[in-house]
This record gives structure tokens, sequence and C-alpha cells, in this order.
């Protein structure tokens, strides 16, 4: 079997998700700041998540669809794959809440009392703590949205299909995935009482569907070549997503938007995306994921540390500690993503690997009589 090609990075994408990140940062930090406002569009930083659920589509179809669709797919790879990138550090997360909640405990800190909630350790340690499994938000609550993922990556095989059947109508599977989103955001409101872009634990699983098959629907778009006007459409993209979450519009606004943004930026070439193609903007979108994750652990650490020391009971501080509090959180971040999260993406994928050449050798020794070697499959 012919390996997967790893197809060209989009490198303005992968520096997307380190702003998609500060967005949801800004968001979980904000309560922390002692100012008398907040910014509509930091309320809104939740739909930070949405970006990184579309770009999980596009970025998973940009990468596996077509080998999926010419019957070249391996699922157990792909789902070891998935598990390499996502399941490492969401465990030292967990249990490194976990140890700071007993801590804390101990130590008479200011917790939420059901941070420690050991009914939801199952579904935790599962990556089914958001599809309705956990009895409450606990542990490292963020991590609500690699669940998600989870059940997207589980299901990723039906999107393929009907994605792949619908590649040579990409605008029709776009407005079939933009429709189907409004829809379920028209419904979902009304009968929960809050909107789908808001669900957590108790529909996370559901709130990944739309955004994941509107970013599969436009990398169809993006696979038919390279779209016209890339740039302006990123930038008119973009600037809808502020202007529409800064007035506090329909979060499905929003959510099209950002789909609008990805598109155009996937299609700006390495070198003229200026510093979304900078090795900087690269960097910080390589440990945008860390700094998602440690975002929560950093924030009940330090607010409680700081919160000793200053004086602040209500956890909200001057702005310069506030600074100080956040800029804290993409440092964890960097010692985490080189002490956790790369080596045991690599150690994993290691395993895989050497699997596949055992099994690329003894298939070698069976089929004929040449014994040809076969190529191993390789995982992305």
């Amino acid at each position: 079997m012919t390996p997967v090609p790893t197809p060209p990075d989009l490198r303005a994408l992968t520096t997307l998700r380190f702003l998609a990140a500060l967005w949801v940062v800004l968001y979980t930090a904000w309560p922390h700041l002692d100012v008398a406002f907040v910014p509509v569009a930091v309320t809104k930083g939740y739909l930070g998540v949405e970006t990184f659920f579309i770009l999980s589509g596009f970025i998973l179809s940009h990468v596996y669809l077509e080998a999926a669709g010419e019957k070249r797919f391996r699922y157990g790879g792909f789902l070891w794959a998935r598990i390499a990138r996502v399941y490492p550090l969401h465990l030292v997360t967990l249990f490194g809440m976990i140890g700071l909640g007993v801590v804390a405990g101990v130590a008479g800190l200011s917790i939420d009392g059901s941070l420690t909630d050991w009914r939801s350790l199952p579904a935790h340690l599962t990556l089914t703590h958001a599809w309705g499994l956990a009895t409450s938000s606990a542990f490292n609550h963020p991590s609500w949205s690699i669940s998600a993922e989870w059940f997207a990556y589980l299901s990723f095989p039906a999107f393929a299909f009907v994605a792949w059947r619908l590649r040579n109508r990409p605008v029709l599977a776009t407005a079939l995935a933009a429709a189907f989103a409004l829809g379920l955001y028209a419904a979902f409101q009304p009968l929960a009482g809050y909107s789908l872009t808001e669900a957590t634990f108790r529909w996370g699983a559901l709130r990944i569907v739309p955004c994941f098959a509107l970013g599969c629907a436009l990398y169809l778009i993006h696979r038919r070549g390279p779209i016209p006007f890339a740039g302006p459409v990123a930038l008119v993209s973009g600037a809808v997503m502020m202007v529409s979450a800064s007035l506090g519009l329909w979060d499905a606004i929003t959510v099209l938007a950002a789909g609008g943004l990805i598109l155009g930026l996937g299609a700006l070439d390495n070198a003229r995306a200026g510093v979304l193609g900078s090795k900087a903007g690269v960097y910080l979108g390589e440990i945008s994921y860390s700094i998602y994750m440690v975002c929560a652990p950093v924030l009940l650490l330090l607010t409680n540390v700081a919160a000793r020391l200053t004086g602040a009971d209500d956890k909200r501080f001057h702005i310069i500690v506030w600074l100080a509090l956040v800029a804290a959180i993409p440092v964890a971040a960097m010692l985490t993503y080189h002490l956790v999260e790369r080596p045991a993406r690599k150690a994993l994928r290691g395993i895989a690997d050497r699997r596949a050449a055992r099994a690329g050798a003894a298939k070698a020794r069976t089929d004929s009589p040449e014994r040809v070697l076969q190529p191993s499959e390789t995982i992305v």
C-alpha cells in the first residue's frame, strides 16, 4: 500500500491557531482584570473554539480526504495519530488539575467545588466528557473541546464519505454545510435555552459537528485550486468576525465568517502570508494546543498565589499583575510543548512506524518470489 503523502503545510492557518487560542485566553482571563468594563468581543472569546473546530475539519481533510476517497485510508493509524496528538497533554493537565485541587483544598485556597468531581474522572480518561457522560464541568474544563474533537475523529470516515462524493461540487457542499450549521444553531437555542456555541460538557460533541462539516466542505473549494483574491477574502472575513463579535451579533455570523477567514488564509502562498507565515507566528501556532490546555491550570495556580501576595481576595488584579499572569500562560505552554506534547507525540508515532515497518517486512517476505520490499504506511 502506498504511503499517504504529507500535503504542503499551510503556515497562515498554523498561526491562526494561536490567534484563536489567544481569544480563548482573553475570554478566560479577563474576569481577573480589575477594570469596570468588558469588551463585547472578549465575551465572545468562546468562539475561538469554533475556529479550532472549523480548522480541524479543513486540515484533516487536507491531509486525509484523498486517501479516504481512494480507499488508502487506515482508520486505526489515523486514530493513533490523533491520540498521539492530543492525549498525552490531556492526561498531564488532567492530573495536574487534580493535584492542584487536592493541594488547594489542603492549603485552604479558594477553588470551585466541582473541580475534583471524581464521578467525572472515567469520562475524562476516555475522552467522552463532552458526550453528556460527565456529571459536571470538572478538572481541566477546557478539555471538553478535546473530547468533542475525539468524537469528530471517530466520525471522520462519515464526514469524508460525504465530502468525497461532493468533491466536484464544492460550492454546493459549502452551502449545504452552512445551511446545516444555521439550522442547527437556530433549532438548538429554543430547545436548550442557550446557544450551541456555548455548550461544553453536556453538548460539546454536538457543538463540533457543524463546524467540522463546514471545514471539510471549505476544503473542497480549496482543493479545486487557488481561490481568486485570497488576501481580500481573508481580510473581509476577518473584519466581519471582529465586527460581529464586537457588536454581539448572532454567533452563527461569526462562525461563518471564521470559515471565510480560513478559506482565504488557506489559499495564501506561504511566501505571501507575511507575519502569519513567519517563523514566530508558526511557532506560536504549534504551541497553541499547549496554550489552550494549560490556560486553566496556570490561572488557577497563579491567581491564588497573586491573591495571597496582593491581598486581592476577589482575584481581580491591577493590569500589570494581570499581564504577568497572562504572559505566564505561553511560557508554561512552551515548557509543556517541548517536555510533554512534542516528545510524547514523537514516541507514540514511533511505535506505530515500527509496527508498520515490521508489517511491511513480513509482507515482503510472503509476497512475490522477487521479495520486493513494499513501502510502509506512515501516519501524518
